[in-house]
């Protein structure tokens, strides 16, 4: 796993932080799916994503705009894998959107 590339502000991210139940059914195969696709979705920048073994997990996704986000929000597997999500694979879950200003790295 490498580190998110992002280009020079502003642009946009979306924080998703979760707590998973123990229900595998699919989980693995739909979080590869659904990187993938957000790949190949307009405004897409990047993802970077962590879980540690008590099963809170972040995802945080890179957008160049509001639009691109909602765009991927209502995209027909995403809105199936977030009723799944709902129904088996998370005990609770934030989603956050936020505008970046300003970054820097090391």
């Amino acid at each position: 796993m490498t580190l998110a590339t992002t280009p020079q502000p502003p642009y946009f991210a979306v924080i998703f932080t979760s707590l998973r139940t123990n229900i595998q059914d699919g989980y693995d195969d739909m979080s590869i799916q659904l990187v993938e696709l957000a790949k190949t979705q307009p405004g897409y920048i990047s993802i970077e994503s962590a879980r540690d073994a008590s099963g809170m997990g972040i995802t945080v996704s890179y957008w160049e705009s509001e639009e691109a986000i909602l765009n991927w929000k209502q995209q027909a597997t995403h809105v199936f894998a977030q009723q799944k999500g709902k129904e088996e694979w998370y005990k609770q879950y934030h989603v956050r959107v936020c505008k970046v200003e300003r970054a820097y790295s090391f």
